[in-house]
């Protein structure tokens, strides 16, 4: 076998994870390459986070006009998909900008490792070798996929769906985590009738009951069917048609829509070409890769990081991984620490946490003190007309040391910023409240949180 190729670092996969610890390790001296089988940036750039997003503002836009009778659904979703699929060419393109600007090798292909420092670069029927010193994976994950119901013709995958020509009329979405919530949103405000069922006793499960509330009341007023403890069982694919078959306590009930949106959670791409078994390097039965502190699997030279590894599948998780990762590759003391990972959804009102719940320190008798502050008597909310929703900072009742913090509310999604850096910090819920927040904003509500668990900890103490 003939060595084409020979780098120090060889990173497998270009999203969030791959692509930042390609440039990551390129900054830190070692010539790097980078392997995507499919689009450069993966799946947050091209069917994932980014056109989303880019949908969810567009179906905000959508429902504005429409408040003004200026909106035509067609019309409307014809340019939000022509102006999401401009969102994802631009971000693509920026990320080969960055790995050309930076010296990073690109490799088009599907890599195959074939031992421990080496892979075979398969595209278009034609192979490459490559040794590397040191490997980074970072393949990410795909939709799962039940028996009963196989993506194809009416039943859509979030990847399809992101993707339709046109809005249906009617869609029923199978899972209300985050995905099924945002997509399902996304599509009642461009008009569609949409169904969500879910098998737990609430749509959007791990995150607080108070948190979700403000988000159901809003998913209904959007004309939302929500439908808790239900079991999915088939479908029948019509013409024109889908039929699911559902349970609910074993009584047996049916909807019938346009499409069905099976969102029940995505899968680790470990398996296939990739080669794992062959090197000798163990998954776990959910297909993860165990690793250490610094990204560092049981082959020592290396590394996984992202969607393959445990934890939440989260685009800033992975890019974290990824700098650890690299860090560590170049003798640097990076570790993972995980205390301030935040967790965001973005439905309306959007819903953000990081650090510690109050439902967590109940559970494991951790003392705490909680500080609550709502958006409805704040200024920058009511003007917005967003005065849904409330900021929850959990902290330590001795030390004051912010420890968790949950929002529901316009704007989560940014908010949440300062209160992992306050977690990140080790700052106090004093610190926050004696930081001057710039009035009339939504930062307010932070700081009122934080006064209120101040006044908390005096009364007890």
């Amino acid at each position: 076998m003939s060595i084409l190729e020979s780098v120090e670092t060889l990173v497998i996969g270009s999203g969030p994870g791959g692509y930042v610890a390609a440039l990551r390790s390129s900054q830190l001296g070692m010539k790097t390459a980078i392997v995507e089988r499919s689009q450069l940036g993966g799946v947050c750039t091209n069917v994932g986070c980014i056109p989303s997003k880019a949908l969810i503002a567009e179906s905000h836009r959508y429902e504005l006009l429409r408040s003004f009778n200026l909106a035509d659904a067609a019309s409307s979703f014809k340019n939000a998909q022509d102006f999401k699929q401009g969102i994802v060419t631009k971000q693509a393109g920026g990320v080969r900008y960055l790995l050309n600007h930076a010296g990073v090798s690109i490799l088009e292909g599907e890599a195959r490792l074939v031992d421990e420092h080496t892979a075979v670069i398969e595209h278009a029927g034609q192979e490459q070798t490559i040794s590397f010193k040191y490997a980074i994976l970072a393949t990410g994950s795909r939709p799962i996929e039940l028996k009963a119901f196989p993506v194809g013709g009416r039943v859509l995958s979030s990847t399809e769906a992101l993707s339709l020509p046109e809005v249906p009329a009617s869609l029923v979405v199978i899972g209300g985590g985050y995905i099924g919530v945002e997509l399902g949103q996304m599509f009642a405000k461009f008009g569609t009738k949409v169904t969500i069922l879910e098998g737990g006793e609430q749509v959007l499960p791990g995150f607080e009951a108070d948190l979700v509330v403000p988000v159901v009341r809003q998913l209904k007023a959007d004309g939302i069917n929500l439908i808790t403890g239900a079991t999915a069982e088939n479908v029948v694919q019509a013409t024109d048609s889908i039929t699911l078959h559902y349970s609910i306590n074993q009584e047996q009930h049916h909807v019938t829509a346009d499409y069905v949106l099976v969102t029940i959670g995505r899968k680790p791409n470990t398996d296939g070409k990739l080669g794992l078994e062959r090197i000798g390097l163990p998954v776990t039965g959910r297909g993860l890769i165990a690793t250490d502190e610094q990204c560092r699997t049981a082959i020592p030279h290396i590394f996984a990081i992202g969607d393959i590894t445990a934890g939440p599948a989260l685009a800033h998780k992975a890019s974290y991984e990824a700098k650890v990762a690299a860090e560590a590759i170049a003798g640097l003391p990076s570790a993972v620490d995980y205390r301030a990972m935040p967790l965001v959804v973005f439905s309306e009102p959007e819903l953000s946490s990081v650090g510690l719940s109050e439902t967590e320190a109940k559970a494991n008798a951790i003392p705490a003190v909680i500080g609550k502050a709502s958006f409805g008597i704040n200024g920058r909310a009511l003007a917005l007309r967003e005065p849904e929703g409330f900021v929850k900072i959990v902290a330590d009742p001795a030390s004051g040391i912010v420890m968790g913090a949950q929002i529901v509310g316009v704007e989560a999604s940014t908010l949440i910023s300062e209160l992992a850096l306050a977690i990140e910090m080790g700052a106090t819920v004093e610190d926050l409240a004696m930081t001057i927040h710039p009035h009339p904003t939504l930062g307010e509500v932070i700081m009122e949180a934080a006064e209120n668990a101040v006044k908390k900890m005096r009364m007890n103490s």
